[in-house]
């Protein structure tokens, strides 16, 4: 049994992670200090201890915490922690960073959910609609030993699989390589481009297309167009080749892969967890 401290145990991600562990037959403490954090962990019959407490005793303590708190939070607890604990972060910022405080007695793991995959075999309803996951829906996780023993990979990955449970699932990555697949590769690339599709949709819309033909339209050739892209079903058309070609030109910036630039990953992070320097960057016109 191990003895584990949930550290904003009320909030959004906290909540997810409080009902799993609660499946489990470990010890675990739980900490919240805003209101509404405190209403939810009521609801699930679950009295929230002092940090200090939770702390003490742990052999796990987990930030489910906003990633701009993680470097403040973690000057606080980090401190706390007995020999030999192991801390978990929930994404891989502030250890990119290096806004962890310096300790070689305690080791730093980092865990992140890949989410339910977009091609997969869920055949509820309810396992369907769980697009984050961690809930009914089973995915992948990535997970890093940042310091510390061997051994504390192994407990890590299985706190890992029980908080993002059903996982199918483990890739042991670096902290490193983490920060490519997040921010550079899931948002700063990913996420931006979803948000242009769904821009693209609403301007169809505005030129007369009538929203629900438009989304099923593009729904459905979103579809098709990663099975061809990433389950290699059938190749494009080759007007389709031509589209997209025309399309790149027309949006798609020369040298954009100078993103996955160590220095580039460098910046996205930081700005991430330093928003207001956004508007002092630079970009590159072509």
């Amino acid at each position: 049994m191990v003895q584990i401290a949930l550290i904003g145990a009320g909030g959004k991600m906290g909540c997810r992670i409080t009902d799993n562990l609660k499946k489990g037959s470990h010890n675990v403490s739980y900490v919240e200090i805003g209101s509404r954090g405190i209403e939810r962990l009521t609801e699930r019959g679950i009295v929230p201890v002092k940090q200090e407490e939770a702390i003490a005793d742990a052999d796990v303590i987990i930030l489910a915490v906003p990633d701009v708190a993680i470097g403040q939070i973690s000057k606080e607890v980090v401190p706390l922690m007995k020999t030999g604990a192991l801390l978990m972060l929930l994404d891989p910022a502030a250890a990119y960073l290096g806004e962890l405080p310096a300790r070689d007695d305690v080791s730093y793991f980092v865990a992140h959910p890949c989410h339910p995959p977009v091609f997969n075999d869920e055949i509820t309803l309810e396992a369907k609609r769980d697009f984050f996951g961690g809930v009914a829906a089973k995915q992948a996780i990535v997970c890093a030993l940042m310091q510390g023993p061997e051994e504390h990979y192994t407990l890590g990955e299985q706190m890992a699989k029980e908080m993002f449970a059903p996982v199918m699932r483990s890739h042991r990555i670096t902290v490193e390589q983490m920060a490519i697949l997040e921010p550079t590769m899931a948002e700063t690339i990913s996420s931006m481009m979803v948000t242009v599709l769904g821009e693209a949709m609403e301007e169809a819309v505005k030129q007369g297309v009538p929203y629900e033909a438009a989304k099923d339209f593009l729904l459905g050739h979103i579809n098709i167009q990663l099975g061809i892209v990433f389950e290699k079903v059938n190749p494009f058309s080759d007007a389709c080749l031509v589209a997209i070609e025309y399309g790149r030109k027309a949006m798609i910036k020369e040298g954009w892969k100078e993103l996955f630039r160590p220095e580039r990953v460098y910046e996205q992070v930081d700005v991430m967890l330093h928003p207001e320097k956004l508007h002092t960057l630079q970009f590159k016109e072509t």
